[in-house]
């Protein structure tokens, strides 16, 4: 176990650091948010995000290699494709929804925030959406966890 402020063991290879740069640029996470609100094709992400068209093309393109949208054939056009959420680019959305609700909080304007989550086993709009315990189900925070190395910790070389 670490002390409270020995917290060497997050830096080495560590997983926040090694998904921030592949998602962390800010065109690439709205791209991302446009996938999970169901666009699919080019033109929509162009139209969409007022994006520059070679940064959108790049930005598609890593997103294809690392594996977190599918490069898809339309079926009325073979020669354009539409980009479609893998299950690893699906994963992402807890952090994509972490970041709205962050954003709601904090940045939204006096009329409220511009877009709500209506929650299709219940019907219910989710206006508190959080992460919980895999286990007992109890909401995670910053106050009830604590970092420790995992299977993939790596201790630092002592000099």
């Amino acid at each position: 176990m670490f002390s409270d402020h020995d917290l060497t063991h997050r830096f080495e290879a560590e997983s926040v650091g090694r998904a921030l740069a592949l998602v962390g640029e800010r065109w690439t996470l709205l791209i991302l948010r446009e996938t999970f609100f169901g666009v699919q094709r080019y033109g929509e992400f162009a139209r969409n995000l007022a994006i520059p068209r070679p940064t959108l093309s790049s930005r598609l393109r890593t997103l294809v290699d690392a594996g977190l949208l599918d490069r898809v054939k339309y079926a009325s056009d073979p020669d354009r494709h539409e980009y479609r959420l893998t299950q690893a680019g699906r994963d992402l959305f807890p952090a994509i929804v972490a970041l709205m609700r962050w954003g709601d909080t904090y940045l939204a304007g006096p009329e409220g925030p511009p877009i709500l989550l209506r929650h299709n086993d219940c019907g219910q709009i989710d206006d508190d959406p959080h992460l919980a315990c895999g286990h007992c189900g109890h909401e995670i925070t910053v106050d009830n966890v604590t970092p420790e190395p995992g299977p993939g910790f790596r201790q630092a070389a002592t000099s």
